[in-house]
């Protein structure tokens, strides 16, 4: 299979919202990082991809089948998938225990010992109802289930919301677990761009409806950079031809103003005499996105 997920052109339209012309694509063996403000459309997305709403334009592929709201190929592609949403959906008085029974009747790949087994390693007693769950340990809940049949695909919305530091890192050590084989893949929406850093393959960003950037990881925490430039070194930048008119992306602090540069190697060598640091995925995103342009 060519792709796990594949949208094109993608539109959604709401009376104060719109998506337009999202595309975005998870192959085999990748994780796709999907990141943006609250509100840019990533939840929106989620649920055209998911069958959940109806889309108004373009095309949605899941697992190689077009998706359509309500269709009954949908049944038979969400066996295929795990689905982790920002909140935990299992009634309230469920315990751990029975949580698993509804695995049980929903999928036919459930297996009981994985569930059981992830339950365990998460601190989960068969014994605990839902409603006595924190934040954390009800999305941990949430992949454990959504892991227990063996997905092909995995769809995370803020999967790591909630969770401490370590949690954190045991649940991204069980993401790395899921896609040594190379033939799974991640969809994750979070906003914990450090969790994108450790595992993703490529970052695309979304704001006001819209693609800002599709770019794989390593451009950005890798190769970009921030130049910390005075008013002077900003102008001289510019003027150079360094970056391309339209591309260059800064933001001032106090006496200096910070300048996303593509490749901050390139740029010591031309410019030797201005700092330049290594880019985050969040100051990658910030200067993007909230930045002056030009």
């Amino acid at each position: 299979m060519e792709h796990l997920i594949k949208i094109e052109n993608l539109e959604k339209r709401y009376d104060d919202f719109a998506l337009r012309g999202v595309s975005l694509a998870v192959e085999p063996g990748a994780v796709v990082g999907f990141v943006g403000a609250n509100g840019a459309g990533k939840t929106t997305t989620l649920k055209a991809l998911l069958g959940i709403i109806e889309a108004d334009g373009g095309t949605v592929e899941l697992l190689g089948e077009p998706v359509r709201a309500g269709s009954a190929a949908l049944d038979g592609l969400k066996a295929r998938i795990g689905v982790v949403f920002d909140t935990c959906a299992f009634p309230s008085t469920c315990t751990v225990k029975g949580v698993g029974t509804i695995g049980r009747a929903a999928y036919p790949g459930w297996d009981a010992g994985v569930y059981g087994e992830l339950c365990e390693r998460f601190g989960l007693a068969p014994k605990k109802k839902v409603s006595e769950l924190s934040r954390g340990m009800g999305m941990k809940l949430t992949l454990a289930f959504a892991l227990a049949h063996d997905p092909e695909l995995l769809v995370l919305d803020e999967a790591t919301a909630g969770l401490d530091p370590m949690a954190r890192e045991e649940v991204l050590d069980l993401l790395r677990a899921f896609m040594e084989d190379g033939r799974h893949g991640i969809l994750m929406s979070t906003h914990i761009t450090s969790d994108l850093e450790k595992i993703a393959d490529t970052v695309v960003c979304i704001d006001e409806g819209a693609v800002v950037f599709d770019l794989p990881k390593e451009a950005i925490a890798d190769t970009a950079g921030v130049a910390r430039c005075r008013a002077a070194e900003l102008e001289a930048v510019l003027e150079s031809g360094f970056i391309a008119p339209g591309e260059a992306f800064f933001a001032q602090h106090g006496y200096h103003t910070d300048l996303l540069v593509p490749d901050r190697f390139a740029f010591g060598r031309a410019f030797p005499d201005i700092a330049v640091e290594r880019a985050s995925i969040e100051d990658y995103m910030a200067l993007r996105l909230r930045g002056e342009n030009r």
